[in-house]
């Protein structure tokens, strides 16, 4: 059975490797940086694998919520909060870049694993299925319905489609794409997406959603932008 792989950022060299070798006790996969821009980099290294991210807040170079703003702009991976910070203020912060949770220092290695392992659940659980106005598709068996009708899709415009829908109402340039699906050393160029779009419109007819941002490359939107170039 394949690993969970997490990916924890932590300045305090100690508390970094007793959380990594904890984790890896427990059967996890881990990766570790200690600081924000290592952070950076080893997940976008790593983001196909990684499946949840435990960020602390005070980091060298970059803090942990302008980690966090990096990782959003292309996941939604589950990202829990480590912070001795108690006010509120900072909380509400790291929430509103998009934590998914925030746990207080000093803390129990069980009370964050158990935090992981629910996180991961309801996680798994939201991605079975993805809905936008009258597209639905089915993650696991990777099926795309057009009004509860099923369209027959290529992997690649399966992936693309996800990609889509996961980031909802957000720009993506071409570049940002490429990097996403095909991966940073991918090899083609930018008219590969143009043609997976092309074919995608063809097959969603009337409510493709997908808007093109001349120039820069595409957004996703839902009901209201039916039979947009």
């Amino acid at each position: 059975m394949e690993k969970t792989t997490i990916l924890v950022i932590e300045d305090e060299e100690k508390l970094l490797k007793t959380m990594a070798d904890f984790l890896r006790m427990n059967d996890y996969q881990v990766y570790t940086a200690d600081d924000g821009l290592k952070g950076i980099q080893q997940f976008k290294l790593h983001s196909k694998e990684i499946s949840c991210v435990l960020l602390d807040v005070m980091l060298p170079f970059m803090d942990g919520n302008e980690v966090l703003k990096q990782i959003r702009i292309s996941s939604n991976v589950p990202v829990i909060m480590l912070t001795a910070k108690e006010e509120v203020e900072d909380q509400l912060k790291s929430l509103s870049y998009g934590a998914d949770n925030y746990i207080m220092k000093p803390y129990s290695l069980a009370v964050v694993k158990m935090h992981i392992e629910a996180l991961l659940k309801r996680f798994r659980q939201e991605q079975e299925f993805l809905s936008v106005g009258d597209i639905r598709i089915e993650v696991k068996s990777q099926k795309v319905f057009v009004k509860d009708v099923f369209v027959e899709t290529t992997p690649k415009e399966f992936e693309l489609m996800q990609f889509f829908m996961k980031n909802e109402g957000t720009v993506l340039t071409r570049d940002h794409i490429l990097d996403s699906i095909w991966g940073y050393h991918y090899v083609g160029d930018t008219r590969t997406i143009d043609t997976i779009v092309k074919q995608l419109r063809k097959k969603l007819g009337d409510v493709s959603y997908i808007r093109t941002v001349y120039g820069v490359g595409y957004c996703f939107e839902g009901k209201g932008n039916e039979k947009k170039a």
